[in-house]
């Protein structure tokens, strides 16, 4: 059975309101050791979330550029910050405890951040807080065993694993070399995501050698 996000979160909400000063921040990742809180709003519901990072920002001289983008301009506002509403970045990225522990671990690695505020899935409220360690508990399988299981799946789909190059760390898939088709590149990557203990997988520097799904133009 795929295990779901209601299966290993924590049922405590680390959560702040959107008044909440810089102090009262520091004071919540401090009692529950977290090095990031979840901003919520009058109903409960996420909105966005304040890491160290974000806070970080007020002991660096971002200056006043006239021509700043984007993003220096977002540091900057967080910079100005008195409170969670003007520090936190937006939108929140949430799970609800129906989501499988593996799109969680996916999320987590791809936004770079160490834990998910979960959410009821009909209200929107916040219901608990899922940390990095709480998922890699479900993720505990060896690389080499995860790496033995993948040859096999390559073995089953008529390809050479001496083509391929295999690096397995953290529950991150790495798969590097050739493959014969272009069409055998999306059944292969979908049959390795679903090999257990396989949290992302890694394929830019995978390639074919013939592209067998180009469709050649009509003669004249």
């Amino acid at each position: 059975m795929t295990a779901k996000v209601k299966d290993v979160m924590g049922r405590v909400a680390i959560a702040v309101r959107m008044d909440a000063s810089f102090a009262d921040l520091v004071a919540t990742m401090r009692r529950f050791g977290v090095g990031a809180v979840t901003v919520i709003d009058a109903d409960r519901r996420p909105v966005g979330v304040v890491s160290e990072d974000d806070m970080l920002l007020k002991e660096i001289d971002l200056g006043e550029r006239v021509f700043s983008g984007p993003r220096r301009r977002v540091e900057q506002r967080k910079a100005a910050g008195a409170n969670a509403g003007q520090i936190m970045t937006r939108p929140a990225i949430t799970v609800t405890g129906g989501t499988p522990v593996r799109d969680a671990a996916r999320l987590m690695h791809r936004n770079r951040v160490k834990q998910l505020p979960v959410i009821d899935a009909v209200s929107g409220r916040i219901v608990g807080t899922v940390h990095q360690g709480d998922l890699l508990r479900v993720f505990a399988r060896p690389a080499a065993e995860i790496r033995a299981e993948i040859e096999r799946v390559v073995d089953r789909m008529d390809l050479d694993f001496g083509d391929l190059d295999v690096d397995v760390s953290g529950g991150v898939v790495t798969i590097k070399g050739q493959v014969p088709r272009r069409s055998a590149v999306k059944p292969l990557l979908h049959a390795v995501r679903r090999v257990e203990g396989v949290v992302e997988v890694d394929a830019d520097d995978l390639a074919f050698l013939v592209d067998d799904l180009l469709i050649a133009p009509p003669l004249l």
